[in-house]
């Protein structure tokens, strides 16, 4: 099986070296597809796909993976994002999680990001960038699945970001709706307080039934 160069030359370099590896082939453009939530017992998944310009626009400094942001950092970049980026920002919930496992509910939910991004703005020969392993079922769409993908892509960190705070604030407003579970404190992952209040109030509809909320959930 073929290598992809971008998967093995590329694995240590810094955010925004796929990028430039991307511009040196010639590429107008580059869509960066992430997602934050696999792995709570509560919320949705949700997905982002970003549309980035080659070469890039100016942006902040410092953007990569979300999970190496503080959440104050988080907050502040997404508005610009959001902002400077074409974007689409999907959820998988609960419901779907469970019909089709994590796995498959995030990647579906990743394939009708990148369908609705190409709805809304001309992007047709933008290559994708998927962070993980896989790929989406889209088969006339140029892609390609990046390991740690938003550590090394400019797109999927900018993705990253965008859903995160975007999964956030919906846990946030879950806390509203649900109270009593800690959901803007924990956004649904399966901490002791969030386990607590699951033995004593039971489930909510945004919790996950597939799961396992006694030794914690499925994804990662």
């Amino acid at each position: 099986m073929a290598t992809d160069p971008l998967q093995t030359l590329l694995f240590d370099a810094p955010t925004g070296a796929v990028e430039q590896a991307c511009a040196g082939a010639g590429l107008a453009a580059v869509i960066g597809v992430d997602e934050a939530g696999r792995g709570p017992l509560a919320g949705p998944v949700t997905v982002a796909a970003v549309l980035l310009p080659l070469p890039p626009p100016e942006l902040p400094e410092g953007i990569t993976d979300s999970k190496l942001l503080s959440e104050p950092r988080r907050e502040r970049l997404a508005p610009i994002l959001r902002e400077a980026l074409a974007h689409v920002v999907l959820h998988a919930e609960a419901e779907e999680i469970d019909r089709l496992n994590i796995r498959g509910a995030t990647l579906a939910a990743m394939a009708r990001a990148v369908q609705s991004l190409h709805a809304v703005v001309a992007c047709s020969d933008a290559l994708v960038l998927v962070d993980g392993r896989d790929t989406l079922a889209l088969p006339r769409i140029a892609q390609r699945a990046l390991v740690q993908g938003d550590r090394r892509s400019l797109a999927i960190a900018c993705a990253s970001v965008i859903a995160k705070t975007t999964r956030d604030a919906r846990m946030r407003e879950a806390e509203e709706q649900y109270p009593g579970y800690g959901f803007a404190r924990h956004k649904g992952y399966g901490t002791a307080e969030h386990r607590e209040a699951l033995a004593r109030l039971g489930p909510t509809p945004l919790h996950r039934r597939s799961f396992r909320w006694g030794t914690g959930g499925d994804g990662v």
